[in-house]
């Protein structure tokens, strides 16, 4: 009796699942929201995006020059540091002389606890 109701139920579970399938031709409710949502925030950040855009503009000529003639530098600061994570952030100092500390090494991790063996283990029967 057990196996009959098992195999009458998996042979209507399809139908089910075609039966929920035939009015569903439009996008979910989350799909539309998700695009309201979206269109929403291009419509708020529309008049920063100009902003940024004018601020580009303006900046561009000087920035131009600025890696015209640091970018040479910069190529070789980068060869000569192999890993940037051993050092802190720079600092800048009163004077306007910049500072890159090197970080202090750990120290080595100790060792679990260590365990010794008898040379000549000895088992009593």
């Amino acid at each position: 009796m057990k196996h009959m109701f098992l195999i009458l139920s998996l042979c209507c579970l399809p139908a089910s699942a075609f039966a929920q399938d035939e009015g569903d031709t439009g996008p979910s409710l989350m799909e539309r929201g998700a695009r309201m949502f979206l269109d929403g925030m291009k419509q708020e950040l529309a008049p920063a995006l100009e902003g940024l855009s004018d601020l580009g503009e303006d900046l561009g000529p000087s920035v131009r020059g600025f890696v015209s003639e640091m970018g040479p530098a910069f190529a070789d600061l980068l060869d000569k540091v192999e890993d940037w994570s051993v050092y802190d952030a720079p600092e800048i100092l009163p004077n306007g002389d910049i500072i890159i500390k090197r970080k202090p090494e750990e120290p080595p991790k100790p060792l679990g606890p260590l365990i010794y063996l008898d040379p000549n283990p000895q088992v009593e029967l």
